[in-house]
């Protein structure tokens, strides 16, 4: 089983859109495919319909009073499960610092899961915590998305410094992407035009600023399954090529 986290350390850079489609570009090719919604606000939940509910919440999940597969339901999609959100996720970095062995907990929790699952799509909440410590702990590679804005490549620059300097010998491969891209925007075009040139190699592909990825929230699945003719779906397959190429040479 792969384990690919959709990762930031900012919010409202369009993880949970990506988290979506390329969960659903995955099953759609016969990928055996779990998302975990590990944001407690449930945006990929509701995205694909299912109640942001865990019976017993994070504390039975980590204390194993409830298996973690009881907890998994199916989507609309063939090959495409999920772990919902829950709210009592608010409360996964007091948990996690107040156990044996923190930043391995993810780990431990989701070993039953591996003959389960081609892969694994872990949708983080923005933050650098004890989660997202066990998120990079499990996670193969992080799929990082950018705005093309000054900040938002130093905050790419700082999770690659915190990798190197936290976990030498085994840091995720990094996956850095544009997204939420206005190519009107003389900034966004800059700065993705002086990306081949960045130490940290940024995907070719990226996601446009798009009013049709908005209206995700109205169809409540993936614009990968309702439009797939929309110039932001193939992007979205584009960027999913890449991510599994990267994916199957690791």
């Amino acid at each position: 089983m792969k384990t690919l986290a959709v990762y930031s350390i900012k919010g409202g850079v369009g993880k949970t859109t990506v988290a979506a489609n390329l969960a659903f570009l995955a099953a759609s090719e016969g990928r055996r495919t779990l998302v975990w919604d590990l944001d407690p606000q449930g945006a990929a939940s509701f995205f694909f319909r299912i109640k942001p509910k865990v019976k017993g919440g994070s504390k039975a999940l980590l204390s194993r009073r409830h298996a973690i597969d009881a907890a998994i339901k199916g989507t609309d999609f063939e090959h495409l499960d999920l772990l919902p959100a829950d709210f009592s996720y608010r409360h996964l970095d007091l948990r996690l610092s107040n156990s044996d062995k923190p930043r391995r907990q993810l780990q431990r929790l989701l070993s039953p899961l591996q003959g389960d699952y081609d892969l694994l799509l872990l949708d983080c909440p923005p933050s650098i915590s004890t989660l997202s410590e066990n998120v990079f702990a499990v996670a193969d590679a992080l799929l990082v998305p950018l705005i093309p804005t000054t900040l938002s490549i130093r905050t790419l620059e700082q999770l690659d410094a915190f990798l190197r300097d936290q976990m030498p010998k085994r840091a995720p491969q990094l996956l850095p992407f544009f997204s939420m891209v206005d190519q009107t925007k003389a900034l966004h075009r800059s700065i993705m035009q002086g990306a081949p040139e960045h130490e940290l190699q940024i995907l070719r592909s990226w996601i446009p600023e798009s009013a049709e990825v908005e209206r995700m929230g109205l169809h409540r699945m993936p614009i990968t399954a309702y439009a797939a003719s929309d110039m932001a779906a193939a992007c979205y397959r584009a960027l999913w090529r890449e991510v599994k190429q990267a994916l199957d040479d690791h």
